[in-house]
């Protein structure tokens, strides 16, 4: 069963094919046969989830079901559950055991989906290779050499390797994005606000996202129907009408108007991305859609003005893991200032750390106005990129990444290189737009490489009809790692 979908594995449930107790048993064996070699999970309760299985069984048989009733489910590290460690892939909080669920989790969790466990990610969210893991490096299922991307690495190697049928990841720059690209599986970030930050431990406030990573855009869609929604809790969170996202799936891709961004298609492409590139667009073309070469002028400076400003609030945020409540703490020390500063040398890792220190010197005095505020100035530029570039089109097409996944250690020594790579995914959370990512074609070498869809804002249904439009004629979703 370890193939299935999460529509299929709905379908088998609904019709009382397999039970929620069977199904999870089956995952919970795969995972304890395959994990070892890529390292996707890092925290499992094998009794917690036996137990969600079994009180799914009964709201099976009682009638009380929803569609993702007994469907397994992995989480994100930096996803707060109640009774389950949250670590954020961080020494600093090894040892820490959520007090409370995540709002995005607990509408799951209402639904009846049954947790698998906790997946490996980039150290707080900051990476995109998920080599910064304080459990140590995620690989990727099609080639164990190599990445599977980050810092959602964990989530997407986990759906990949079909060691779930789902799972929930964070996009602060493109988290969701390019590890489903690089990886071979669909994942999609909202609109910023319309998925509740609730219990989703913070990177960068203004910029980060939750959102699912499954095998299909149909699955993500079943999954959004229920993720999405208004919380009091969280400031950010909009107070929109429910919508369907399925219900524009099955729409013709007739007249759709295609935006190719001149700036992300010209130049520093590898071969194997540019030749994807031009399959996507032939399949869209042979689907009736309309390509229009359009303009992001502001792309330039997308990477320093992302870094400068998710740097700057992760310095704000991790401001608070100093040891005294929680985290870690320290074994000797010999002042109060001793004590905060070796527990934060020692709990935190060297990218956190340098993202920290790259935070508090833009937001320093003298420095503040020359980086931060130019930094969100251009922020403002680049949404108002695509505010032009939509009255020409109804989605844009993009690369995930410039290239397919690197080989593991290949950034370690060049940070800046690491950065870099972010490229074509960062602009959409400057922006708060949604983008999906979806499975088109593989390098020579034998790696997937996923295509970005752009959409204007709460255009996810939209997006979701032309990913689902994609794999209905394509195969590019359902190969799977030997």
């Amino acid at each position: 069963m370890k193939q299935l979908s999460v529509k299929a594995c709905s379908d088998l449930l609904q019709s009382k094919q397999v039970s929620a107790t069977e199904l999870a048993q089956d995952y919970l064996q795969h995972i304890h046969n395959e994990n070892a070699a890529i390292n996707a999970y890092v925290h499992l309760d094998a009794d917690k989830t036996l137990h969600e299985a079994q009180l799914a069984d009964e709201r099976l048989q009682s009638g009380m079901s929803s569609l993702l009733t007994g469907v397994p489910i992995a989480y994100k590290d930096n996803f707060c559950q109640d009774g389950w460690v949250t670590s954020c892939g961080s020494k600093m909080l090894e040892n820490f055991v959520a007090p409370y669920t995540a709002h995005v989790v607990q509408n799951l969790r209402n639904k009846g989906m049954v947790t698998l466990g906790k997946v490996n990610m980039d150290e707080f969210a900051m990476g995109s290779t998920s080599e910064s893991s304080y459990f140590g490096i995620t690989r990727n299922p099609w080639n164990h050499k190599h990445v599977p991307g980050g810092s959602s690495g964990g989530v997407a190697a986990a759906v990949a390797a079909r060691l779930a049928p789902a799972a929930l990841g964070s996009d602060t720059g493109g988290s969701i994005r390019q590890p489903a690209a690089h990886c071979g599986v669909t994942g999609i970030k909202p609109t910023y606000g319309i998925i509740s930050r609730f219990g989703m431990v913070t990177y960068a406030s203004s910029l980060d996202q939750a959102g699912p990573i499954a095998q299909t855009a149909e699955d993500c869609a079943l999954l959004l129907n229920t993720m999405a929604g208004f919380d009091e809790r969280d400031s950010t969170s909009l107070e929109r009408p429910v919508e369907d996202y399925l219900r524009d799936l099955n729409q013709p891709l007739t007249g759709l108007r295609v935006g190719l961004p001149k700036e992300y298609l010209e130049g520093g492409l590898s071969a194997d991305v540019t030749a994807t590139v031009q399959n996507t667009i032939a399949l869209l073309k042979s689907l009736g859609a309309v390509m229009v070469d359009i303009s992001l002028p502001q792309t330039e400076f997308v990477i320093p003005a992302y870094y400068v400003i998710a740097s700057a609030e992760a310095s704000a945020n991790l401001s608070r893991f100093d040891g005294v409540r929680y985290g870690h703490r320290t074994d000797s020390f010999s002042s109060l200032d001793d004590f905060y500063s070796k527990n934060r040398a020692e709990g935190f890792g060297e990218e956190v750390k340098r993202r920290i220190m790259i935070g508090t010197y833009v937001l320093s005095h003298g420095y503040y106005d020359a980086y931060y505020v130019k930094a969100q100035q251009l922020r403002r530029l680049v949404s108002n990129d695509f505010q032009a570039a939509f009255e020409q089109c109804d989605v844009i097409l993009a690369p995930a990444a410039p290239t397919a996944a690197p080989a593991i250690g290949s950034h370690s020594a060049d940070p800046v290189q690491m950065y870099l790579s972010d490229i074509f995914t960062t602009s959409l959370n400057l922006a708060g737009l949604p983008g999906i990512s979806v499975p088109a074609g593989f390098s020579q070498d034998g790696l997937p490489i996923g295509m970005q869809l752009f959409g204007n804002y709460f255009a996810e249904a939209k997006l979701l009809n032309v990913a689902h439009q994609l794999q209905l004629n394509s195969d590019w979703h359902t190969r799977t790692p030997a």
